[in-house]
């Protein structure tokens, strides 16, 4: 799988662009705020349907301009296609040019695994960010998750305004009894979806980061736990139940898979706290080489590799490793230097105040 060429229309600081890329390396290098990271975002948002750093899709318009567009086409083993975003007073993407309802309808069109150096944020972060890790995997892969956590979301907004409503209006509590069986059905599935993929992770996991580690006498035992606050529905009802005095002291919500998180553990100790920031690296690493496996097995084909400025926070063996691993995937590289990678299927480009400009006899 791979991305044939990208084009953009007064999306971020472009005004009219199109990149070809070759299906191996690509390296888009030039200095900082210069726009080459909205090329990694312009791809990932056909993919995903959605920005991994804008807060709002107005955002994305270039300045003083009232619409963007976005164009990728694409090559599968099966086939080729194009998405299509754009975006004025809402957005709407198109495939092959008929619009789509949802934006879930375009997921799992093109498959991709992003590094960034905010990935760090999966370790040291809070409890957030290793549960976003999780479900944008498993939405990439699985397009109904996205319809639970849409569902899930809706529940805990009702249930908490409701249980602002018993404190303030004398609401009473009987009605939570309904929410609290939704709650607890849909977390049940939510919880399954992500104990799963946390164990096809834990696979991965173990010998990846064995081998980035491997120093000769200096071993580093990984180990990921996923931790709930259940793993039935009986078992999430039962505890959101023994929640319901202090939740409707407290006006909200405090037990359910939205309180989820993911410990990893470097030589049985939570690498968040009592790792080096060496080691929290590796563990982004080893991370991300496990979904891109699983992904790679999961669709029967290699995904697209966005990598944003994220060779620059790795040392030359980890350089090494990764390219090793990624030598059968299209990868697309932004960094402020140009870097040197040995293949004969590469293009090179330059990036300044907007221009996307392919360098000749590279």
């Amino acid at each position: 799988m791979y991305v044939n060429n990208v084009s953009l229309e007064n999306f971020r600081n472009y005004k009219n662009q199109k990149i070809n890329f070759c299906n191996n390396i690509n390296i888009i290098y030039g200095d900082n705020a210069q726009g080459k990271t909205n090329i990694i975002e312009a791809i990932y948002l056909c993919c995903m349907g959605k920005s991994f750093r804008a807060k709002k899709d107005m955002d994305l318009i270039k300045f003083n301009e009232k619409n963007a567009i976005v164009n990728v086409e694409f090559v599968k083993a099966d086939r080729e296609g194009e998405i299509t975003f754009k975006i004025e007073n809402q957005k709407t993407f198109f495939i092959n040019g008929v619009k789509q309802s949802k934006v879930s309808d375009i997921i799992g069109k093109i498959n991709c695994v992003i590094f960034t150096p905010d990935d760090i944020e999966i370790v040291k972060g809070g409890p957030d960010k290793r549960r976003k890790f999780i479900d944008m995997m498993i939405s990439s892969l699985r397009p109904k998750y996205i319809y639970l956590l849409n569902d899930y979301k809706k529940i805990i907004e009702q249930r908490n305004n409701y249980l602002k409503q018993i404190v303030n209006c004398g609401k009473p509590q009987e009605m939570l009894d309904i929410w609290d069986e939704q709650l607890a059905e849909i977390s049940s599935k939510i919880y399954d979806y992500r104990n799963n993929y946390v164990e096809k992770i834990k696979e991965k996991l173990y010998s990846i980061h064995k081998m980035i580690t491997d120093c000769g006498n200096q071993y580093e035992d990984i180990k990921i736990k996923y931790i709930s606050s259940g793993s039935s529905k009986e078992i999430f009802l039962e505890n959101i139940r023994k929640s319901r005095n202090i939740d409707i002291q407290r006006g909200y919500t405090g037990v359910g898979v939205h309180r989820d998180d993911i410990i990893i553990y470097i030589n049985h100790k939570p690498v968040a706290s009592f790792g080096s920031q060496g080691q929290q690296r590796t563990v982004v690493l080893s991370l991300k080489l496990s979904e891109l496996k699983i992904v790679t097995d999961e669709i029967g084909d290699s995904p697209i590799l966005l990598l944003d400025d994220f060779m620059s926070e790795l040392d030359e063996k980890r350089r090494t490793i990764l390219l090793e691993k990624i030598k059968e995937n299209q990868v697309i590289i932004t960094c402020t230097d140009k870097i040197d990678i040995e293949s004969k299927n590469k293009k090179i480009y330059f990036v300044e105040n907007g221009i996307c400009s392919q360098l000749e006899n590279v």
